[in-house]
């Protein structure tokens, strides 16, 4: 009995010893389960955290006195210094969580917003000014210059020695901001835009009228030419009588021509009589001249009497009269009757 009492005080101590050590196993097992999770207790920890959140609004102190510290450095157009500075910014915001937090980072954006604002204005001003001598240093390194070696070009100004392939290095870093369209040519040559000669024009010869076509012309126009001509003869005569017993009347008194062909009652009658008073001009049985104050007259041509020269001597002109034309000679010859009365009435 006291074996057996004591062979179990002996294993009950082993018992207790391994459910100890799996108690252990299982604190030490809660223990990492615990610290692996991360939970919504942990971030709220750190929102309430004093010391960080002195931390981050420190930090974000710093980089507004560096910005206004160093204004001048960051508006030089090579200095990236403010956008290292907006970069850590935005790293910090990713832990603001109060408001304080958020005021400085509002603040901070304001300073930055400006200098990029005044930089982004220097460095458009500073575009405009364009620096030939700057330029001209920039063109010659693009071309290869070597200013170590002694060439041909010194004639030119150029210390140093220029590849024979600096102009096409140039051409060819040019050529891609002029879009130009390829020359045009034509495979089988260029074509002659000439007109083409002219065709030869075909005169088709007048066939000669037959003696059948002249005996169809009907009498009746035959007689009506003669008939008008026949009386142009007689108004001619008729004209020439009047002008005449006019002249044998005063032969010192000039007749005036206004006055002779102009008819106030009718213009029509007016021009017919300067086209009938033209034939006894043309056919040498009246005569026209200028009187004292140049204004023409006219006067018959007495039987015998032949002028100077002949026919050569006769000049003949184109007269054209207007209604308006003829109204102002009415008034201002002071023209009341006709002299050549009409045909009609005669």
């Amino acid at each position: 009995m006291r074996r057996a009492r004591g062979g179990g005080d002996e294993e009950a101590p082993r018992q207790n010893g391994s459910s100890s050590r799996r108690r252990g196993d299982q604190q030490q097992s809660d223990a990492d389960d615990g610290d692996s999770a991360f939970g919504p207790a942990d971030l709220q920890d750190d929102d309430n955290d004093p010391g960080l959140r002195r931390e981050i609004r420190s930090k974000y102190r710093d980089l507004i006195n560096s910005v206004q510290q160093n204004r001048e450095d960051m508006l030089s157009p090579s200095n990236n210094k403010l956008t290292e500075v907006l970069e850590q910014a935005n790293k910090l915001f990713k832990d603001v969580r109060q408001a304080r937090e958020a005021a400085l980072d509002a603040q901070l954006l304001v300073v930055a917003t400006d200098l990029g604002k005044e930089k982004a204005s220097q460095l458009f001003a500073e575009g405009t000014a364009f620096d030939p001598t700057a330029y001209a240093e920039h063109l010659l390194s693009f071309m290869g210059l070597n200013r170590l070696e002694d060439g041909e070009d010194e004639q030119n100004g150029l210390d140093g020695y220029l590849p024979q392939d600096a102009w096409h290095r140039v051409a060819r870093r040019a050529e891609c901001c002029f879009r130009t369209a390829p020359s045009f040519h034509y495979m089988m040559g260029s074509f002659h835009a000439e007109p083409p000669p002219p065709k030869q024009r075909i005169e088709r010869q007048k066939k000669a009228p037959s003696k059948e076509a002249k005996r169809i012309m009907p009498t009746q126009l035959k007689k009506m030419d003669e008939s008008h001509q026949e009386a142009t003869e007689k108004e001619v005569e008729r004209i020439l009588g009047y002008l005449k017993s006019y002249y044998q009347d005063d032969p010192t008194s000039p007749i005036s021509y206004y006055e002779f062909v102009i008819d106030p009652n009718s213009f029509s009658r007016t021009v017919e009589n300067i086209f009938h008073t033209s034939f006894l001009i043309r056919d040498g049985l009246a005569r026209m001249y200028l009187d004292s104050a140049k204004l023409p007259c006219i006067a018959p041509v007495e039987e015998g009497e032949v002028e100077a020269g002949g026919s050569s001597s006769r000049k003949q002109c184109i007269i054209s009269i207007s209604p308006k034309t003829w109204r102002e000679l009415i008034d201002v010859f002071d023209i009341r009757d006709t002299m050549i009365q009409p045909s009609n009435t005669d």
